[in-house]
């Protein structure tokens, strides 16, 4: 097993609707389903191209906040979008949390969504599974 794969959290999902239509819902709807609920998302700026700022907080019920800062590192319209957040804007270097990827691939008369994130050691994989799972 290589470490991306130790390390790494994904989901796989059909939907029933082709992959411009998912990948369209990505970029242009992401406030409304990125975080699980009852947490919510506000998109502070998403500059979809390599070097592109990513830049999000999400709030959670009892009034916590997870600011989410990063650079876009890949855009492939319709089939995938990777970032980091090992960067802010500028490349300017902050502890490195995860590397997120998310993949639009034509199935059927749909698409296979995969979506996930790979971290750098147990301890910010393991973060991720208590704060959101439980």
């Amino acid at each position: 097993m290589t470490a991306a794969a130790l390390f790494e959290l994904a989901i796989e999902r059909h939907i029933d609707a082709p992959p411009e239509t998912v990948f369209k819902v990505w970029t242009e709807r992401l406030e409304e389903w990125w975080a699980p609920k009852p947490w919510t998302t506000r998109i502070i700026e998403q500059d979809l191209r390599p070097g592109g700022r990513s830049a999000m907080v999400m709030s959670g019920p009892a009034g916590e906040t997870s600011p989410m800062e990063g650079v876009i590192l890949e855009v492939v319209p319709n089939e995938r979008i990777v970032f980091t957040n090992a960067f802010t804007a500028g490349w300017i270097p902050q502890t490195p949390f995860m590397v997120g990827f998310f993949e639009f691939a034509p199935e059927g008369g749909g698409t296979r969504y995969r979506a996930g994130a790979r971290h750098w050691d147990e301890a910010t994989q393991s973060f991720v599974v208590k704060v959101f799972f439980g």
